[in-house]
């Protein structure tokens, strides 16, 4: 019982490194992984709401790139806020 203790602050203490010491590159591989799921979704949306597939691939292809830069700056940002850490 108590090596577990032991261990889960072990584990704690890894995570807060790991979210403290995010670096940019992993913002962005992120950002990347999210916005091909996200676009997606948007993708699927549009072409069902319009029934066309090239202009549901045209939203999408905007949306993709705007919303990922969105993203990248947002994590930046959470990144310097010290709140809940």
């Amino acid at each position: 019982m108590i090596g577990q203790m032991i261990l889960k602050e072990k584990e704690s203490a890894t995570y807060k490194e790991d979210v403290v010491k995010e670096k940019p590159l992993r913002s962005i591989v992120k950002s990347i992984s999210w916005r091909i799921i996200g676009t997606l979704d948007t993708i699927l949306i549009s072409w069902l709401i319009t029934g066309k597939l090239a202009l549901a691939f045209s939203i999408g292809s905007i949306e993709l790139v705007t919303k990922m830069v969105l993203y990248f700056f947002h994590e930046r940002i959470w990144n310097t806020i010290k709140w809940g850490r």
